[in-house]
This record gives structure tokens, C-alpha cells and sequence, in this order.
């Protein structure tokens, strides 16, 4: 890594050195995921939950073309603030080295990034995976091949709703990505805590998964895990209640000729439209569920290894 422009925060250094549980955190969601100021205020949320569980955070961007791994306060708001922040999954992270350009960082860049760091527990929203209507149109996100090849544990709410959630579990088998389910028998569905999909296994305390990515490693083995931890009840909107604002949202962005990776915060920004707000207050709670799981998986990981 001594070739690489990779910077640590102050607070990151010192967890690395030390040996403190570290959790990353992606920049997507503070660029491209929500409007000013939930965006900020989400990330300074998140960071300090983690840091209540005894925990780092290290939220993970591109600034001036510098792999930043910890971001400061003003790193948070340049990136909540900026108009032309770069979406970048691992593809384009060359790219935004080369062009010395502000780039946020997806699930699969994230993942990338604290690897290289030494994270073994990612915390987010929910993963990309496997679109509706993926065997017409090849609409597989880079999430899943990175979990496929990265030894990062990604804490999420399942996989976004928006998604094919049969096929992307079938494409996670076939990649030899372990799913965890936390507490439930029932793959979760980001809004939703029940997709109606059977758990792949179940796991219920974070001491349990941490032993699991533990036994990962000692085999030898390079997929990272998915850790699903289904949004808190009170938050939650119901399948059958969220289900028809999301096909109204994929018909529409059909209709106009979306694709590609614009289709995903098309349909996200609708559908918090389309429930008036409900679903970016149910968002902000899982991610902050997250994290609090996340946290507590790096600690128990850190002790184990």
C-alpha cells in the first residue's frame, strides 16, 4: 500500500495502531442518497453511535484524489454539500485517481477501500444486487461480485427493495457469499422486515457472526458476508404497503428511459415521494440500526483475532 494515495484520519491511525474495533461507513449515501441537511446530519448520527458502542467509524471517500479512509466534520459537509461529487463503485476508482477528482464511495468501492485498510466490518444501508428484469437487461450490480471477492463483512437491511430479491439471493449461492439473517427466519427487505424469502441461515448475537467471519478467514476463504439485520418494527413499512409505490416507480422510470446506475436513486427519490417522506425516515433508521449492529460485530471480531 506505500504507492497508494491512501490517507487515515487522526482518530483512524490511532484504532489501526492500537487495535480498536473499526467499522467503515460508504459516502454514497451522504452525496447521492439523501438532500442536504438529513444527509449530514445522518452521517454525524451514525459515526457517533458507532462511537458509542466503543467502536471507530471510518467513512470512506475520494477527495482531491486521495483515498480518504475517516472523514473530519468538514470532509462530512464538503461531500453533503457538493454538486459534483462523483459516483464511484470500484471501476471508477482508478478514474478518480487519475482525474484527482471528489468521489463517493458505493457498497462495492467501500468494501475495496477498507480492505486495503484493514476493516473487516462495513456498515450500510442496503446492498445492490440482482434488478427486476436483470435477464433482458444484465442489470447486476458490482455489490455482489465484490462480495464475492473482498473479505468485508457488509452489516445492511438485506438488499434495497427496489430489487429482484430472489435472483439476488440465488447470484449470492452461486458466488459463495454467505447471508446471515440476525433474529429472523425471514430474509429482510430493506423497508420491510420480511421479504417472504426463507433466511439462507440465521445468526442472533454479534459474538456468533464475528466467530463465523473468524472461521472465513482461518479457511482461507475470499468472499466477504452479508450480514442482513432486518430495520427496526417501528420503522418498518410492509411489504404489501411498500410493494405497489415501488412498481409504480419502475414503470415510470421505464417510461422515461432510465438505466444503468441512475435507475436506482430514481426509483428511491419516488418512492420517498410517493410516501411522503416515510421512506427516508425508515432509511436513516435502519442505517443507524446498522451501525449499532456493525459496531458490535468489529468488537467482537477484535477480541476473537
Amino acid at each position: 500500500m506505500t504507492d497508494l494515495p491512501l490517507d487515515f484520519s487522526p482518530e483512524v491511525a490511532e484504532a489501526r495502531a492500537s487495535g480498536r474495533p473499526l467499522v467503515a461507513l460508504e459516502s454514497t449515501i451522504i452525496a447521492h442518497g439523501m438532500a442536504y441537511p438529513a444527509n449530514l446530519d445522518t452521517a454525524r448520527r451514525v459515526e457517533a453511535i458507532i462511537r458509542e458502542k466503543g467502536a471507530v467509524p471510518a467513512t470512506i471517500a475520494v477527495l482531491g484524489g486521495r483515498l480518504k479512509v475517516g472523514l473530519g466534520d468538514a470532509d462530512l459537509e464538503r461531500l453533503a454539500t457538493a454538486k459534483n461529487v462523483m459516483k464511484a463503485s470500484t471501476r471508477e476508482l482508478p478514474l478518480a485517481l487519475a482525474t484527482r477528482r471528489d468521489a463517493a464511495t458505493t457498497v462495492a468501492s467501500t468494501m475495496r477501500i477498507a480492505a486495503l485498510a484493514g476493516i473487516a466490518v462495513f456498515a450500510t444501508g442496503g446492498i445492490g444486487g440482482v434488478h427486476r428484469g436483470a435477464p433482458a437487461t444484465f442489470d447486476i450490480s458490482a455489490d455482489l461480485t465484490e462480495l464475492a471477492r473482498t473479505p468485508v463483512a457488509v452489516v445492511s437491511a438485506g438488499a434495497k427493495a427496489i430489487l429482484d430479491l430472489g435472483l439476488t439471493l440465488e447470484t449470492l449461492e452461486t458466488l459463495g457469499v454467505p447471508v446471515i439473517c440476525v433474529g429472523t427466519d425471514a430474509f429482510p427487505a430493506f423497508y420491510s422486515r420480511d421479504s417472504g424469502l426463507a433466511a439462507p441461515a440465521r445468526l442472533d448475537t454479534a459474538g456468533e457472526i464475528a466467530a463465523l467471519l473468524a472461521a472465513q478467514r482461518r479457511l482461507g476463504l475470499e468472499a466477504g458476508a452479508l450480514v442482513a439485520n432486518p430495520i427496526p418494527a417501528a420503522a418498518e413499512i410492509p411489504a404489501p404497503e411498500i410493494e405497489p409505490v415501488i412498481t409504480a416507480a419502475l414503470a415510470e422510470a421505464a417510461a422515461r428511459g432510465i438505466a444503468g446506475k441512475d435507475v436506482t436513486p430514481f426509483l428511491l427519490a419516488r418512492v420517498a415521494v410517493a410516501t411522503e417522506g416515510r421512506s427516508l425516515k425508515a432509511n436513516i433508521a435502519l442505517v443507524e440500526n446498522n451501525a449499532r449492529l456493525g459496531a458490535e460485530i468489529a468488537a467482537a471480531y477484535a477480541a476473537l483475532t
